[in-house]
């Protein structure tokens, strides 16, 4: 087993690891991402998500499982293109839960379980 930390502040107060690669799988923590609306949060979320499945060597091409949490289920639409692009012909099964956040700051956060490499 193996923790991918990214140095966010939270990781240390709450206690968790933005990702851990085990089982076969890279499962990447709930992600919020910086920015006003809920686009620049998704592309934000996304990209410290891509940073962590790259340091785990993996990619977008292999997310099994994707998960969205937004406090109004009316602002995932103005997502739907950010996501199409970054999962391609690659997509994984997903799923969308209305839900409050940790903080009424963040409009998206981002939970995802990909294919770790296979050892050589």
């Amino acid at each position: 087993m193996r923790r991918i930390f990214s140095g966010g502040p939270y990781e240390a107060k709450i206690g968790y690891a933005r990702a851990v690669v085990a089982g076969g799988f890279v499962h990447v923590a709930g992600t919020v991402g910086q920015g006003d609306t809920v686009t620049e949060q998704c592309v934000s979320a996304l990209s410290i998500i891509e940073k962590a499945l790259a340091e785990a060597g993996a990619t977008f091409a292999d997310a099994v499982r994707v998960t969205y949490y937004l406090p109004d289920a009316r602002e995932f639409e103005p997502c739907w293109p950010i996501l199409s692009a970054t999962f391609g012909a690659n997509p994984p099964a997903a799923t969308m839960i209305e839900c409050g956040l940790i903080d009424p700051k963040y409009r998206i956060e981002i939970e995802l379980t990909a294919l770790a490499p296979q050892a050589a």
